[in-house]
């Protein structure tokens, strides 16, 4: 049902406001002298205080920010006076451009590799095949982003100087982050793949259709990976808001311009507000991409849905 899933999607987003809220609050000390610096004249402190609102009572400051959030306004940074929706409709869609991108490879790599080793290793021939997929696919999805991007920069930027080492600078700036992220999603979804073709090999519509000597590219693509992509295609829904998400540690080796590198940025300056909207904005996404999942999988499989009903 569609009204079970809204009401948990505004439970979370609530819960994730007050949670973003609270950050500076539960932070020991005055933040906006924690920002400024300890030299900062007192007048400056007091002044820059009042004009944040944090002079205020503290529900009264929540109100405020809550009625800011839903009128776009995430609040002023405390060191540039910047609005922070500013800073995030600058800086969004480079990070989205990361994650989609990456997406889409892991994709495009994952689902040929997964159903190619289901085949091969099919009523458990080739075990071979099978152990050194397992292992290396298990392998690259433990291995952390910020490896891979120490890697690729060694090796491809410094190295070899095939591309550049950090920042955006053309296409081919988008190489190594992209890899850097899609590597471990590529191999999780290659192994899902596997799994759910394998499984769907050992029905009886695939042994009828060979029993008819229907050609094997004709079944495995028609109607075998058809039915094996349902799960794989929702759990890269998931993997695109886990993606934009994730990419703070690549962004912050690439000096990519996105959210998680001025995040970074927010986070050692102790500017706050910053990272408090930056992080609410995060959090929204996966919230939305997740929802969007979700209804997705309810029409793809309506069973989903009686089941909340």
């Amino acid at each position: 049902m569609l009204l079970p899933r809204l009401a948990r999607f505004a439970a979370a987003l609530a819960a994730l406001t007050v949670a973003t809220f609270a950050m500076i609050h539960l932070i020991p000390g005055d933040p906006v002298r924690a920002a400024l610096g300890p030299a900062a004249p007192v007048e400056l402190v007091a002044a820059r205080t009042a004009a944040l609102g944090l002079d205020q009572p503290l529900p009264m400051q929540f109100v405020t920010y809550v009625r800011g959030v839903l009128t776009g306004d995430l609040g002023t940074s405390f060191l540039t006076g910047e609005p922070v929706g500013q800073i995030v409709l600058e800086r969004l869609p480079n990070t989205l451009a990361l994650a989609v991108l990456a997406t889409l490879v892991a994709l495009l790599v994952a689902v040929p590799l997964g159903l190619w080793v289901a085949i091969r290793t099919e009523n458990g021939r080739r075990r071979g095949t099978e152990l050194g997929f397992t292992a290396g696919t298990g392998a690259a999805v433990a291995v952390p982003e910020f490896f891979y991007s120490i890697a690729l920069v060694v090796v491809f930027a410094i190295t070899l100087g095939w591309f550049p080492p950090a920042g955006k600078e053309g296409a081919l700036s988008f190489v190594l982050p992209v890899i850097a992220l899609a590597i471990g999603p590529a191999a999780l979804i290659a192994r899902l793949v596997r799994v759910e073709t394998a499984r769907e090999l050992g029905k009886d519509y695939v042994r009828l259709a060979r029993a008819k000597r229907l050609p094997a590219a004709m079944i495995n693509i028609r109607h075998v990976l058809p039915n094996a992509l349902t799960a794989t295609l929702t759990t890269g829904g998931l993997l695109l808001g886990g993606l934009i998400a994730g990419s703070v540690l690549v962004e912050y080796v690439f000096a990519w311009p996105g959210l998680g590198m001025r995040m970074t940025e927010a986070i050692t300056q102790k500017d706050f507000p910053v990272a408090q909207g930056v992080i609410l904005v995060y959090g929204a996404i996966v919230l939305v991409v997740n929802l969007a999942v979700d209804l997705v999988l309810g029409v793809l499989d309506p069973r989903s849905t009686i089941k909340e009903g």
